[in-house]
């Protein structure tokens, strides 16, 4: 366990739980949920009771965290992110392949759905409210059903 104001520089005061889920806009179990999973690890210790105490710069951290995954990304992702920055890298390049594969799922999903929007706008504009008795009686909705 390391003392208390170690984290940051000395004049830096801690914050508590509370004072950062203010801050950051995010519920305070979020946060403890962010940290039992090692997104917080280099900002956060614990002090001699036992309580979370944040470096300031835990809330940059939030920020990319949040940020992050209004992109989409996963919080495996964003920590395999966030593992490239504590090696004092910049993680540009990691977060490029990531938005990148991103972008090609996407792609994807689009394609998807604009085959099934044509899909669904076949059967709709052929739709029969009456359809012929021989195929009501081999589907249950001959409508959809060939």
């Amino acid at each position: 366990m390391t003392s208390a104001g170690s984290l940051g520089h000395p004049s830096e005061a801690l914050l508590k739980i509370g004072e950062v889920a203010l801050q950051s806009g995010l519920p305070v179990k979020t946060i403890r949920y962010y940290e039992e999973i090692g997104l917080l690890t280099p900002t956060v210790e614990r002090s001699a009771a036992g309580y979370r105490l944040f470096d300031a710069k835990v809330l940059n951290r939030l920020a990319f965290v949040r940020r992050s995954q209004t992109l989409g990304l996963s919080l495996t992702e964003v920590q395999q992110i966030l593992q490239v920055h504590d090696q004092g890298e910049l993680p540009c390049g990691e977060v490029k392949q990531h938005l990148q594969i991103k972008l090609e799922d996407l792609n994807h999903q689009i394609e998807s759905l604009e085959i099934l929007r044509a899909e669904l706008q076949g059967i709709l504009s052929g739709w029969q409210e009456k359809p012929e008795r021989d195929r009501i009686r081999k589907t249950i909705c001959p409508n959809i059903q060939r």
